[in-house]
């Protein structure tokens, strides 16, 4: 990256809250995210320059649009602020970091707020999988079909089982470790839900078949959360680091990054990588664009992932995708221990999508957070030993956009 990007810090709400049920408007949540963030790095509200909100669907879940105008008014030194929210589904966290990113970059402001944010327990399940549809093809894909999303990350295990074999088994593995990290982390959804291989394995009425191959069990979370971050040009990180007698060269910041985006059909997907040895070809070229951007040669140059398990056959993909493996045998890094706390290139030390949970417009700014945390020997019971680089995968849609970072 030619202009530095550095990582001041931020915060993530507790992802197993029910705003809805604590009587909650979603810019309470917005809220929590910028004064924990503030709170959490020391910055003042008036040294913010710019914000930029992350969300996928505020207008269906909350009937709430404009989330921007929203910041605003959570401190009075925050009126004028320029705004703006960003939307990718799945991936939307992550492009408002890169759209604040560019804005440092482009030498436009120095300090920016990003808040990603998805309050996701307003409707009942069914009606929440219809609007999550729309981040497919919906008219295609998801009009009329129950539960459309399972069923199209479904068909990506289909597609790997058709090249190249696949197990359920392996799948039920990654699914075991996420909930099993997520238990060491304190703002996870499910630290304190049951889950055993054998659990993750079965298929009852405890753990039924949601869509094709995916059961509940390889399922990410419906959830309500936030989480904020706060980016600084090389001028601002500089002055940040005298003022609290720290070496501006012990801020992490954003070393490399990389954003494609693939046709939003998921059949049009599948045939545009026909002969390809990766299954999404544009999300390999996102990942090894980030790495590029940070000098790093392959995935051995990182200590951790923090990736989007937005169902365990999405884990399964990222692990050959990175380059843990030879496309099609991400199986050996499931078997080997490979991708567990203490192996060697731990994945979704925090859980991921499917522990730690899923509040789509927030997990891009949550897994930069995760990220940044590691580096900064900040994760308590779910830090890797020794982090000093992390990756990190964001995916919205059906491997539609895909957007990787690396921070150390």
């Amino acid at each position: 990256m030619a202009t530095p990007i550095y990582v001041l810090g931020g915060y993530q709400t507790d992802f197993a809250r029910n705003w809805k049920k604590e009587n909650k408007h979603i810019v309470a949540m917005m809220r929590e995210a910028a004064l924990g963030g503030l709170e959490a790095t020391g910055l003042e509200p008036k040294e913010i320059d710019v914000g930029h909100v992350g969300n996928f669907a505020a207008e269906l879940y909350a009937m709430q649009g404009h989330l921007g105008a929203f910041l605003v008014d959570i401190d009075p030194s925050f009126s004028g602020l320029p705004t703006a929210r960003h939307e990718a589904a799945c991936a939307s966290g992550s492009i408002a970091i890169l759209a604040a990113s560019a804005e440092i970059e482009a030498g436009r402001y120095d300090l920016a707020m990003v808040v990603g944010v998805e309050q996701m327990k307003t409707v009942d399940p069914g009606r929440g999988a219809d609007f999550l549809g729309t981040a497919a093809w919906y008219d295609r894909e998801a009009k009329g079909i129950e539960f459309p999303f399972p069923k199209l990350f479904g068909r990506l295990g289909d597609e790997y089982d058709k090249r190249f074999g696949l197990k359920d088994e392996h799948l039920a593995h990654i699914s075991t470790i996420n909930y099993s990290n997520a238990k060491r982390n304190p703002l996870a959804q499910t630290r304190s839900w049951y889950m055993t291989e054998d659990h993750a394995r079965s298929t009852d009425k405890f753990n039924s078949v949601i869509g094709g191959r995916i059961k509940i069990s390889d399922c990410s979370q419906v959830t309500d959360g936030a989480a904020s971050l706060f980016l600084a040009s090389e001028k601002a990180a500089a002055a940040y680091a005298k003022k609290r007698g720290i070496k501006l060269e012990s801020i992490p910041k954003l070393l490399g990054w990389g954003h494609k985006t693939a046709p939003i059909e998921f059949d049009a997907k599948v045939a545009e990588s026909k002969g390809n040895p990766y299954v999404l070809p544009h999300t390999r070229q996102a990942i090894l664009d980030a790495f590029k951007r940070a000098g790093i040669a392959d995935c051995w140059g990182v200590d951790a992932i923090e990736t989007h398990d937005c169902f365990t056959t999405s884990e399964y993909m990222a692990i050959d995708h990175f380059g843990l493996t030879k496309p099609g045998e991400a199986w050996k890094a499931v078997e080997d221990g490979t991708i567990e706390m203490g192996g060697k290139l731990p994945i979704n030390p925090s859980g991921g999508l499917i522990g730690c949970g899923h509040p789509v417009g927030s997990t891009g700014t949550r897994q930069v957070l995760d990220a940044y945390k590691q580096v900064t020997g900040q994760c308590g019971e779910y830090q890797v030993d020794g982090a000093k680089k992390v990756a990190t995968l964001n995916i919205g849609g059906s491997g539609t956009t895909s957007v990787a970072f690396v921070v150390g």
